[in-house]
């Protein structure tokens, strides 16, 4: 994972497009306080715990502000760490630790956060059939690094976007003039290695997405009786279809949800819902460059 993330043209564009919106024409408040050369050790700690995602990215970030900087990671990605864990040493100049100081933590705190919400999830789910994914509720900008930790959390990735999956919503059904209408219209317009997910809010929607051959059936804001009755019909007329609960899904209900018998739950809340974990970088070690 350490070598992909630092091949990932689009992420270093990424990158070097939010360091020049934090740095701009330079750190002042470095370049008039610390004295040019001065060395120094920076100790990366979390503050509280939780499941580290963002180890490489972090890494990355300082290398696009000073290849010369040395950056040794102390916990891999998944990591479930206490208070006070020390994740990572970075030593070289004290101008190029403080100027990506702030982009780095930015990152790691906000996909850590992910990963801490979506693991919670994961334990709320143990020992049931069930997948958990995410969705497109994602922050513009960082769906790359986020549904990364979610996956790093134990979680598994919706579609990615609007161009790698047929799903027709309450307004595709409405704009097509029904589920069928919907649903024949994109099976003759997409390949047949594509699958095609309708939105359902009753069984009566239900009953119209088998009829009309859905490959992945939603049920979207159901109570857990009609959920269940729900997937009782599709697993009797249509075994292979892939049933996802879905809409308002919450730590504490998520396990009753998975209890219906679905395949899938999706929960927005993984991204869009996830506070940063409190992460931390203290300088020492300070040498040269005038110091004492």
């Amino acid at each position: 994972m350490y070598e992909a993330w630092n091949y990932d043209y689009a992420l270093r564009e990424q990158l070097r497009s939010w360091l020049a919106e934090d740095v701009g024409a330079g750190d002042i408040s470095t370049a008039t306080t610390i004295p040019t050369g001065t060395r120094g050790r920076a100790v990366i700690h979390a503050k509280e715990s939780g499941v580290i995602a963002g180890m490489a990215v972090a890494a990355l970030v300082f290398e696009l502000v000073d290849a010369q900087l040395d950056y040794r990671p102390a916990v891999e990605d998944g990591t479930a760490v206490d208070k006070g864990t020390i994740l990572a040493e970075v030593e070289g100049s004290v101008h190029s630790l403080l100027t990506g100081e702030r982009l780095a933590l930015n990152l790691l705190q906000r996909m850590s956060g992910v990963a801490t919400k979506t693991r919670r999830y994961v334990d709320a789910l143990q020992g049931l059939p069930v997948r958990l994914v995410d969705t497109r509720k994602t922050t513009p900008g960082h769906r790359q690094l986020e549904k990364y930790a979610v996956r790093v959390g134990g979680g598994a990735n919706h579609r990615f976007g609007l161009y790698d999956a047929v799903m027709i919503k309450d307004n595709h059904i409405v704009g097509a003039g029904g589920i069928r209408q919907a649903v024949a219209a994109s099976r003759r317009a997409i390949p047949h290695t594509m699958k095609i997910e309708v939105e359902t809010e009753s069984l009566e929607q239900v009953e119209e997405a088998l009829s009309a051959g859905a490959d992945i059936i939603m049920l979207d804001n159901m109570a857990p009786e009609r959920m269940r009755e729900a997937v009782r019909r599709i697993r009797e007329r249509a075994p292979h279809v892939v049933i996802e609960a879905s809409g308002g899904v919450r730590l504490d209900t998520v396990r009753g949800i998975a209890d219906t018998g679905v395949d899938v739950v999706s929960v927005g809340e993984l991204t869009y819902g996830a506070a940063v974990l409190d992460i931390s970088l203290d300088l020492g070690g300070i040498k040269g460059g005038g110091a004492s």
